[in-house]
């Protein structure tokens, strides 16, 4: 099996920072891909931002310029840095890690629980 758990959510004021972090354990092979996605009440889940194996990233037109996508991969570690956090990043921040199960030939997406995230004016 394999656990995905987010930290680092929390309150801040406008024009403030976070930094989430992912940590993905358990039996598997490797890390393809890790993405952050996030929804607020009465929304659908969105896509923040992905990094890939290759190292290559996409962000949504939202967060271009305020949010980075890191990973530590030796320590199976994913990060979201956030900056300059506006009102309306107010949602739940969900991780997702796409891995190997071990004894697996296909790939399987984990989620976590998600960490909330608050930005007041």
């Amino acid at each position: 099996q394999v656990q995905v758990v987010e930290s680092g959510g929390g309150s801040v004021q406008a024009g403030g920072s976070l930094r989430l972090s992912c940590e993905v354990s358990g039996r598997f092979v490797s890390i393809i891909e890790m993405a952050w996605y996030r929804q607020a009440p009465g929304n659908q889940r969105e896509l923040v931002a992905r990094l890939h194996t290759s190292g290559t990233t996409n962000y949504a037109d939202f967060v271009k310029g305020r949010f980075t996508i890191s990973r530590q991969p030796t320590m199976n570690t994913g990060y979201l840095q956030m900056s300059r956090l506006e009102p309306e990043d107010t949602a739940n921040y969900y991780c997702k890690a796409n891995v190997i199960p071990q004894g697996a030939v296909r790939t399987k997406d984990y989620w976590g629980q998600g960490t909330q995230v608050t930005v007041s004016s």
